[in-house]
């Protein structure tokens, strides 16, 4: 069930350059169904910035009412928010979407997971469940430069993690590709950049993958048709799906990329 509550923020930290983690008390985190769901935050009580900003889970505790979000200052919007600190109330609309299907891989088998900068935090929680469940984790992170990477260790704790940047001033210099076609796997779930995504589905094409779409929203809901995207089907009939009521995750070849 959506709900829309105004939150307490218990902590928020800037973790990496331009890359914050915000973490807030909410009742509405025991509607939380899957990793990989996201909220919608109204940044201010003025009409300017308008629109609700969307921002993935990264990680949620049921028992404490607390949720964690990382994000990236990018715009006025979510400049704002990083100016927020501990005590301040945010009005926020959730838990929205579809998230990743954990039961999708069993205990014994591998999962993939694959990010891509701020495609990352999704995967956070993604990658505890399917621990916790006997499942074998392999990670695989991709950002631009050192000073973007974040979260490795708390991966790491998790299973085998690979960081790439495209300047090579960490880790494996080059793209999350050159590391995975080398890595199997049962199953691969992935959030990032969309020339990430349509070059993972058309290399897996025979792998289950999912796919967590990034896009920009105006309601989060599916009422105002901002994010819709064209289904993968061949009829002559064009039909769409919108990324924030029907995804953000799809299975690969779903949805036209």
């Amino acid at each position: 069930m959506i709900k829309k509550e105004l939150c307490n923020i218990i902590s928020q930290e800037e973790i990496a350059t331009d890359i914050f983690e915000l973490t807030v008390e909410a009742q509405l985190v025991n509607e939380i169904t899957a990793p990989g769901q996201f909220v919608h935050i109204r940044i201010d009580k003025a009409l300017d910035p308008l629109l609700r900003r969307p921002i993935s889970i990264s990680s949620f505790n049921k028992v404490k009412s607390q949720f964690t979000m990382i994000y990236r200052t990018d715009g006025k919007g979510t400049t704002l928010l990083a100016e927020k600190r501990q005590g301040v109330q945010l009005d926020i609309l959730g838990p929205l979407g579809n998230g990743f299907p954990v039961d999708e891989v069993n205990a014994g088998e591998t999962a993939l997971l694959v990010g891509g900068g701020i495609g990352v935090p999704p995967l956070y929680e993604l990658s505890k469940q399917l621990t916790a469940k006997g499942v074998k984790v392999i990670h695989v992170l991709g950002f631009q430069t050192q000073s973007a990477v974040f979260f490795e260790q708390k991966f790491l704790e998790n299973g085998e993690t690979y960081i790439t940047t495209v300047d090579g001033s960490y880790g494996t210099k080059g793209f999350v590709t050159d590391i995975i076609r080398d890595l199997d796997f049962d199953c691969l779930y992935t959030c990032g950049p969309t020339p990430m995504l349509k070059a993972i589905e058309k290399e897996y094409a025979h792998k289950k993958v999912f796919l967590s779409l990034e896009e920009r929203m105006g309601c989060g809901v599916g009422a105002c048709f901002a994010c819709v995207c064209k289904t993968s089907n061949e009829q002559e009939d064009v039909s769409y799906k919108k990324v924030c009521s029907d995804g953000p995750v799809f299975r690969a070849g779903e949805v036209v990329l």
